[in-house]
């Protein structure tokens, strides 16, 4: 394989430009030639190629985001619009390509890897929710913005007596809030994948002021029955039987927005170079992860059907250690 080309799709997360950096120096060790895709599937579509050299990717490790940029593509989703997705890389000489991404990504990796085209995935997403990768780009630098900011919002409301609860992002997945929650010291979280009662927090708030302390935290994941809006909207109603409200923070898109970390870093330059070499190598159809420290290659097929599952069991050490 002389001529791969490299693209990022859906959510950027902080790492995507060191596995670009490691896919091109990689492939350009292997004596390949190497194109980055602009807009990920709809620049794809489109033919929008950028040749790629070792000058080319230097100084973005340490950048957040993504390089290539990135887009939704709805038409990618039809088979006419994978049609002239192939005929440009027809047209461009591209014998294969590398897709930094999540589910939605991963997904449409699949989708062209099933016309026979030579696809190989890198696992990305803040989430950590895809299949096939113990933990996945960006997450690390996601968690510790959230870290961040939860241990700011403590000192506050330790000042005022107050409670707060602070959304993290993750969609449909409770890891980014299980996690964050745990190691930020929160009296309660919401998450999808497990109901919440708003009267249970209520009493998780009250019993840490009835034990002497400051301040009270809820972490809500975004995707949650009861997120921080819902949460607080129900605590509002009810403030005259519960004696409190809540103040809200959203984190939001600040998560994305960070430079990647050291373990960011490292999980990218990894997975980005185990791509590229497979790639070469003529492996297809899979997505690089890394499973138990160890990179870890599953097939396409496998990743888009299966849901990664959550250790909740992890909520009941929440709730210990918020004692």
């Amino acid at each position: 394989m002389r001529r791969i080309a490299v693209l990022t799709s859906g959510g950027d997360a902080p790492g995507m430009n060191a596995a670009i950096r490691a896919v091109v120096r990689t492939a350009l060790e292997g004596e390949a030639e190497v194109f980055g895709v602009r807009r990920g599937y709809r620049g794809l579509i489109a033919g929008d190629f950028l040749p790629l050299g070792a000058r080319d990717v230097g100084g973005i490790i340490q950048r957040g985001g993504t390089m290539l940029g990135s887009a939704r593509c709805p038409e990618f989703r039809t088979p006419e619009g994978r049609t002239q997705a192939l005929e440009a890389l027809s047209r461009q000489g591209i014998e294969g390509l590398v897709v930094i991404g999540g589910n939605g990504s991963q997904t449409g990796a699949q989708a062209l890897a099933a016309t026979g085209f030579p696809v190989v995935g890198v696992a990305s997403t803040i989430d950590n929710d895809l299949y096939g990768s113990d933990i996945t780009i960006g997450v690390d630098t996601a968690l510790n913005i959230a870290l961040e900011a939860i241990d700011r919002l403590k000192v506050t409301a330790s000042s005022h007596h107050r409670a707060f609860v602070v959304e993290v992002m993750g969609r449909d997945c409770g890891y980014p809030a299980l996690m964050a929650g745990i190691a930020g010291g929160a009296e309660a979280i919401t998450i999808p994948e497990v109901d919440c009662d708003p009267e249970a927090v209520a009493d998780e708030i009250r019993r840490a002021y009835e034990r002497g302390k400051p301040h009270a935290l809820v972490v809500a994941a975004e995707g949650a029955r009861y997120n921080a809006e819902r949460l607080a909207n129900y605590f509002k109603e009810q403030q005259a039987r519960l004696g409190f409200e809540l103040r809200v923070t959203i984190l939001g898109h600040v998560q994305r927005g960070g430079a990647p970390s050291f373990a960011d870093r490292m999980l990218a330059t990894r997975l980005g170079a185990a791509a590229a070499q497979r790639l070469l190598d003529g492996q297809r159809g899979v997505l690089i992860g890394l499973i138990d420290n160890a990179i870890a290659v599953t097939p396409l097929d496998v990743v888009v059907a299966s849901k990664k599952p959550l250790d909740t069991a992890l909520l009941n050490l929440a709730r210990v250690l918020a004692k």
